[in-house]
């Protein structure tokens, strides 16, 4: 229910000169992941599924990202309701999905190598034209978020409605990058 919030918080931080560079190149890539519509875990079926992958990266990633400086920590005591149980939040989650959550947490990294709309994350950071276009698909987004109470009632009921594709996908890439290793020799 809450990643239009979140989203709202990465461009924060993506906007936030006094967080490190790195740290802002972090929140660039999530944001462009999360407003992308090429998306690691895709159902078009199950709007609830497409988007638990956004919100659990997002969360990963600034997470990940946000280390203990006097900058980061002064930027997370702006966002408790982001922050203040984040981590306990992150661990119950990888507690109930093992290694899908390890899996996504190697998607972190790449998170500032991604393109979108033909360019760089390190665009978005620099360039103001480039910056307002990300901000203008982040407000249309947020506004046509289709996930609300009413959608994701029975949807969450299991665990296993959203871990059931995440592992699909995992197990494609998996495949796919098999594949390639096979062609390279």
């Amino acid at each position: 229910m809450s990643l239009p919030h979140d989203l709202k918080i990465a461009f924060d931080a993506m906007d936030d000169e006094n967080l490190p560079r790195p740290v802002r190149e972090v929140a660039a890539g999530v944001v462009v992941y999360v407003v992308s519509p090429n998306d690691f875990i895709q159902d078009r079926n199950d709007a609830v599924v497409s988007y638990a992958d956004d919100a659990l990266l997002l969360r990963l990633a600034l997470a990940k990202a946000l280390g203990k400086g006097e900058d980061e920590q002064a930027f997370k005591e702006r966002f408790p309701e982001l922050f203040e149980d984040l981590e306990e939040h992150l661990t119950l989650c990888k507690d109930i999905m093992g290694d899908l959550m390890t899996w996504l947490e190697s998607k972190v990294p790449n998170l500032p190598k991604l393109d979108y709309k033909g360019k760089k994350v390190a665009k978005y950071l620099e360039d103001t034209e480039a910056r307002e276009q990300l901000y203008d698909d982040g407000l249309v987004f947020r506004t046509d978020y289709p996930v609300d109470e009413k959608t994701i009632a029975d949807k969450l009921k299991k665990a296993a409605t959203v871990t059931e594709v995440m592992k699909r996908r995992k197990e494609e890439e998996a495949r796919t990058k098999g594949l390639k290793s096979t062609a390279r020799a």
